[in-house]
């Protein structure tokens, strides 16, 4: 068994140490919530904090166990980003400007997570309607990069990168349109899936979105893609039910023909720590008997200045609905860029639309020829935590999601996996892309690579940490009893 603490540990390791009665739901819930309040201070990751719910939750996974009869995912800590509706709590969309009223109804990911007993802790945080790779939000206090205070987590899906760098728990679930997953877990060191569209069903659907989960292993967001890859009414772009093996991750890499791109065709350079980092990484591959050639940048900067215009009128329409003493609480930096949506023609606005389906033909198409394409996920590290993209400039708002928008647009699932680490100790993302619709592939050869790239760095603590055994004296959070007693009556 892991001698990590068991805040630290994975969802497989929670899961068969429930099963071995050697600690309980509720001992985790305790021990992940104390973690938590040494941590949160500094991060700012979570929203709605719930702890008494939480450990509510907890004794019922409990008693479950207790009778033999637990759920796929009972007892194992979860945190949802705020996007994904939970019945009863308000979902402000990480902008002031939001009029908050509780959610009558789970969103189709959170209710898969419920219905497998997972314990939802809290919320995660993310920027004013995710339109931005940053944890700046006008909402939800600024967060932080676990890895470097003073830098930003990425995002949209800020606070759940945080979350999962910072061990709250396992499993995290976020959210992404351009790359909102991926970003952050690059900046973050953890892995991700974005999934193929319709893969989990979300609510509203829309071009390009998706949720995915993301977790400290591979194996573990296998084991939520597990739950929650099952057909949804309500999202109407959701796919037919399939039987996927989500466990059976062994894959033998010797033979696959694989593509690198180190130029996404537009955008930010590759900075040289990363492009080695990924560069190496490819060299695995090749070790392990892959066919590793180069992958010349398919997208263009047509593509993605008329997608910008599109979205910029999208996203004007909204904010300029709202009434004026809301208008004024959205964030600067998202309000400088929307100004110019009004003056669009109808013209620009098509073109825009267009360049949806120009990605994703694109992008299908580059790839056709390859199982698999391996890219650098950003070009460039973490950047200051205060900035609301790594250039900090509303009108290129775009130039960092090269490597990650087109695979959003042409549905196909990819991942982010940790591939080495800057001089100043920063994660560097790898992204797997698969064909579409091939998310277990995506998953096994991120196993692969998983278990062949060079041993880990220590995941972050927090700054001020206190030893695992004073963990009782954090208000608010109560043991059940001491941890010695753990697999001696079981719970």
């Amino acid at each position: 068994m892991s001698k990590d603490p068991l805040h630290a540990l994975s969802a497989l390791e929670l899961l068969d140490g429930y099963r071995r009665r050697a600690f309980s739901p509720v001992e985790v819930t305790q021990s992940v919530l104390a973690h938590i309040a040494r941590w949160e201070p500094q991060l700012s990751a979570l929203y709605a904090l719930a702890p008494e719910a939480a450990l509510e939750q907890a004794r019922a996974s409990e008693a479950r166990w207790l009778k033999g009869e637990a759920l796929a995912l009972d007892g194992v800590p979860l945190t949802l980003k705020e996007n994904i509706a939970t019945r009863g709590t308000p979902m402000p969309l990480g902008t002031a400007a939001t009029v908050l009223s509780p959610v009558t109804e789970d969103a189709p990911p959170a209710a898969r997570m419920r219905e497998a007993g997972a314990v939802l802790l809290a919320k995660t945080t993310m920027p004013d309607y995710g339109m931005l790779s940053s944890g700046l939000s006008s909402f939800h206090p600024l967060t932080r990069n676990p890895w470097n205070l003073d830098c930003n987590p990425g995002g949209s899906s800020a606070g759940a990168a945080a979350a999962a760098a910072a061990g709250y728990g396992p499993l995290h679930l976020g959210t992404d349109i351009g790359g909102s997953l991926r970003l952050p877990a690059s900046w973050c060191g953890i892995f991700t899936l974005k999934p193929s569209l319709g893969r989990i069903p979300i609510k509203p659907p829309f071009a390009g979105r998706v949720a995915g989960p993301m977790t400290r292993t591979v194996t573990d967001s296998a084991l939520m893609m597990a739950a929650l890859a099952s057909p949804d009414w309500r999202d109407t772009m959701s796919l037919p039910a399939q039987d996927i093996e989500w466990m059976n991750l062994d894959r033998e890499l010797k033979g696959l023909r694989i593509g690198l791109m180190l130029n996404a065709g537009w955008g930010l350079d590759v900075e040289p720590e990363t492009r080695a980092a990924v560069e190496a990484a490819a060299r695995l591959f090749e070790d392990a008997g892959a066919l590793v050639q180069p992958l010349p940048g398919f997208s263009t900067r047509s593509m993605i200045d008329g997608l910008d215009k599109f979205w910029r009128m999208r996203s004007w329409l909204d904010i300029s609905a709202l009434p004026p003493e809301r208008q004024v609480l959205v964030l600067p930096y998202i309000r400088e860029w929307v100004s110019t949506g009004g003056d669009l023609s109808a013209s620009e606005l098509f073109h825009g639309y267009s360049q949806m389906a120009a990605f994703r033909e694109a992008a299908v198409a580059a790839c056709q020829p390859y199982d698999f394409v391996l890219s650098p996920v950003s070009p460039v590290p973490a950047f200051p935590a205060e900035w609301a993209s790594p250039i900090n400039d509303p009108q290129r708002p775009f130039e960092h999601i090269a490597f990650t928008l087109p695979y959003n647009m042409s549905e196909q699932p990819a991942a982010s996996i940790n591939c080495g680490y800057t001089q100043a100790g920063l994660p560097i993302g790898l992204q797997i892309i698969g064909r579409r619709f091939d998310d277990l592939g995506v998953l096994q050869v991120s196993r692969a690579f998983e278990k062949m790239r060079p041993a880990q760095r220590g995941w972050p603590q927090p700054p001020d940490a206190l030893a695992v055994d004073q963990a009782e004296e954090v208000p608010l959070i109560r043991r059940s009893k001491p941890m010695a007693n753990r697999g001696r009556a079981g719970y």
